[in-house]
């Protein structure tokens, strides 16, 4: 049986080696093949066999390892029920559900109630699967529900007992401190001298403010493995239980040892809190993005049923519905427009600026903004399978999954915590053994300290912080990034092969020139002079009068520019196509050859003095049509693929950018030289068969180029899958979203230099969070253990080291939300 995936938020993760315990934890489950977790993201993403394993298994081996899977629960009305086989085979429909966990249905009170993962499963689903056995659905709940943030929801419920638990230590750790140093403090109550007094306002910081990081320890215990809540609850323990017993049992220590640490306990507690709160606020906010798109989704939707206009939920929208649509509104789901038109706000889903026209048999799409006239669509997509959950789906793959860049970074943190603890053990002994009088103090100081200040919770988020913003912040420029992989690669890019038709084209021809016989000049139309006026136009509107009975590509661009320009067509008579070649018909009494130069040659027609103008118009990569009317040339209507817009603005924005950059196309290479001096570009691999175009991107990696591939991706897939980094430029309604490492959701080129922008920012901001992380590291735990002691005299105090702990995190996660503030930045990225 084919593999399966499934992805799901986890709370309790602090650190990279949390991250490491659930992936082992998971890949121990038979049938898993690949777990990955994201702990920027909270997300896990696993890959597994299910004639092996199922999800509910997946779930409790997390929870086994001491965190928290989030899962979603609804209770649904079922009307129909009769008996308890209908129970039965609704639960079975249920549980055939991709991401369904459990489904219990009750009979008397007519209700199912279903777990299941969100994101995963929405309420169209679990509908779809109970109405496709026959049973009725009677009300869904809003469909807020359905694209529900619950991870936002458990992120402010651990914001808010982080909250709770860092001012109580906070208000108990300033007395504390005040009286643990009555020669700084002599104005501080004698009450607050008492050891006794110290003790029991230490206790509640250290075993219910601090109880995370012991429950972290004793599950990472479990698993006979450690992380960053080991380092935190040894360190301060070790303080606490030291100063316990010198408060209580002072005989066990020499003269002159007894001291208390209780500062130092409560101070550290409360430092890591106030730094995890921070790191917390800050992380929700790399998951903005995702928030946005969610927050897109209209609520209701005004469907007909039974002849009537009705409102009902986003979530009860069935494929086939005829969906109306007004001013202002936003469209509830995909469809294509069967009654009136509009213009449409597409910016939220494609990045585009500019409002599109939308007329009867057109796409529209889900969460878009209706600016002007009224509409009636049919669904065409609901659910999870509208263009925005597909989305939102895509950007949620993205941000969980790994980079190639993170892998050092965990390789590190596997080994980092087990080193640290070993380095302390060692500190300790050095101090003790060698160390100046009190030499336990000394060594008990440094001991914590060099617990405290270790942090590979900074090396653990420098990436997946700066991928989740990345990501996020392309998908509302319109760039849509499948992986973290691919978000690396595109920073490296050197070449970037433009595929020419659809791609750096419209992809359809339009009339560019018409040139009348006789007069040796072209002109293209911009207006309507009327039939009679000019030569140029009556030729126009001849040839496309002929041209309506054909369903050439050409002859439909004379027709579109016929129309563009309102002039009056008629029917034609005595129509007759040589395919190849041309057309003939009868138009207004008067017989109307439209074809080639061959065409015209076989009716005994030559070109009457056009000669130059035929070679200008071939050099410049346009097709020349020929037009007659009674056994006399009249002149050419030329036609041609036109660049797509800001064309020639991306091509020069990726040459500032440093890359080279090539057309390759299977049209002859005079046409294609002619697109490519309009685009700005030098080189051009022209007459490449479509199957062909994976070799040469082959030969441009051979030569050791890292190459990234632009298609439509119809008949250049092989290319885009052979390519460093294959770019599918589409419109946002018809994309496959599936068909390459970036998609581009709006048909501009522009959106290739976002991606090779963004990509670019986002490794400068993991390459600066990674340099932090390891830098603060590699020097703060030797100054922890001592090092500037022989030297400089000087100790770092723990309280110090947690401080620097909580700070190292915090910066490396408001480092990667720079991000939020990228631009592109040139006038290519301008709609105009």
């Amino acid at each position: 049986m084919d593999s399966k995936q499934i992805a799901f938020p986890v709370q309790g993760m602090h650190c990279a080696s949390c991250v490491n315990t659930i992936e082992r934890s998971l890949k121990k489950v038979g049938g898993v093949t690949s777990a990955n977790v994201n702990l920027a993201a909270e997300r896990a993403t696993v890959t597994y066999d299910p004639a092996q394993v199922t999800p509910p298994a997946l779930l409790k081996a997390v929870r086994e390892a001491g965190y928290e899977p989030i899962v979603e629960k609804v209770t649904l009305p079922v009307g129909g029920m009769t008996c308890a086989s209908c129970v039965n085979t609704i639960e079975r429909a249920l549980k055939r559900v991709d991401g369904v966990l459990s489904a219990n249905v009750n009979l008397a009170t007519e209700r199912a109630t279903v777990e299941f993962l969100p994101g995963q499963v929405g309420l169209a689903d679990l509908k779809g699967a109970i109405t496709g056995v026959g049973y009725e659905v009677r009300k869904l709940p809003e469909e807020s529900e359905v694209l529900q943030d619950r991870e936002q929801e458990a992120r402010q419920q651990e914001m808010r007992t982080l909250r709770r638990r860092f001012l109580l230590a906070a208000i108990l750790s300033i007395p504390i401190f005040l009286g643990s140093f009555h020669e700084w403090f002599p104005w501080v109550p004698d009450l607050l001298h008492n050891w006794v007094v110290l003790f029991v306002l230490t206790t509640p910081v250290q075993f219910w403010s601090g109880w995370p990081f012991y429950k972290g320890a004793w599950a990472a215990l479990k698993h006979r493995t450690s992380d960053m809540n080991t380092l935190i609850a040894v360190g301060t323990s070790a303080a606490y239980l030291y100063s316990m017993a010198a408060t209580f049992v002072p005989r066990l220590f020499p003269t002159g040892l007894v001291a208390i640490y209780y500062d130092t306990a409560a101070v550290i507690i409360t430092l890591i809190l106030l730094g995890r709160w921070l790191e917390a606020r800050a992380k929700g906010q790399t998951s903005e993005a995702i928030r946005k798109l969610m927050g897109l989704q209209a609520k209701t939707a005004r469907v007909f049923r039974a002849g009537q206009e009705v409102d009902i939920s986003i979530a009860a929208v069935q494929v086939g519905d005829i969906v109306l649509v007004r001013p202002g509104e936003k469209v509830p789901v995909d469809g294509v427009i069967i009654e009136g038109n509009s213009a449409v706000d597409e910016s939220m889903v494609t990045g585009e600026s500019m409002p599109v026209d939308k007329s009867i048999g057109d796409t529209v799409v889900g969460a878009t903004i209706n600016r002007t006239g009224i509409f009636k669509f049919q669904a065409t997509k609901v659910g999870k399978q509208t263009v925005l959950a597909q989305i939102i789906r895509l950007v949620e793959e993205a941000q969980g999954s790994k980079a190639p860049i993170q892998r050092l970074a965990d390789k590190v943190t596997s080994y980092f915590v087990p080193a640290v603890i070993t380095l302390a053990v060692t500190t300790f002994v050095i101090w003790y053994v060698f160390g100046p009088q009190p030499t336990f103090t000394f060594a008990l100081a440094n001991f914590v300290a060099v617990l405290i200040i270790a942090c590979p919770c900074a090396l653990g988020l420098a990436t997946p912080t700066a991928i989740m913003v990345g990501t996020g912040k392309g998908a509302e420029h319109g760039v849509l990034f499948r992986s973290a992989e691919a978000l690396e690669m595109a920073h490296r890019i050197q070449v970037v092969i433009l595929d020419k038709t659809g791609t750096l084209t419209q992809g359809k021809p339009v009339v560019t020139d018409v040139i009348a016989s006789g007069n040796g000049s072209g002109s293209a139309p911009g207006h309507n002079k009327g039939p009679g006026q000019s030569a140029e136009t009556e030729i126009l509107r001849l040839a496309a009068s002929a041209e309506r009975g054909s369903e050439h590509p050409l002859g439909e661009a004379i027709v579109q520019k016929a129309r563009e320009l309102e002039l009056i067509l008629v029917d034609p008579l005595d129509f007759s196509a040589v395919p190849g070649h041309g057309i003939q018909a009868t138009i207004e009494g008067q017989l109307v050859l439209v074809g080639n130069l061959k065409f015209m040659r076989d009716h005994g027609l030559g070109l009457d003095g056009l000669e130059p103008q035929v070679q200008a118009l071939s050099q410049a990569g346009k097709t020349p049509m020929y037009v007659a009317t009674n056994g006399v040339m009249a002149g050419i209507i030329a036609v041609a693929d036109t660049l797509r817009p800001n064309a020639q603005e991306a091509v020069a924005e990726l040459h500032r950018l440093g890359l080279e950059v090539l057309i390759i196309t299977g049209d002859n290479r005079r046409t294609a030289e002619a697109i490519a001096r309009q685009a700005g570009i030098e080189r051009v691999l022209a007459e490449v068969l479509p199957e062909e175009k994976a070799n040469e991107v082959k030969k441009l990696q051979a030569a050791g180029k890292i190459v990234a591939m632009v298609g439509d991706g119809i008949n250049d897939a092989p290319a885009l899958a052979q390519a460093n980094v294959g770019i599918a430029i589409g419109t946002g309604t018809d994309i496959a979203m599936e068909a390459a490492d970036i998609t581009l959701m709006r048909g501009d080129l522009t959106g290739v230099v976002i991606a090779i922008s963004l990509s670019r920012a986002t490794m400068r901001t993991i390459k600066g969070g990674l340099f932090w992380a390891y830098i603060y590291n590699i020097l703060g735990i030797p100054i922890a253990a001592g090092i500037l002691y022989p030297f400089l005299g000087l100790l770092l105090n723990p309280m110090i080291a947690a401080a620097a702990m909580a700070f190292s995190s915090v910066f490396v996660v408001t480092n990667s939300l720079r991000l939020r503030s990228f631009r592109p930045s040139h006038t290519a990225v301008v709609t105009r």
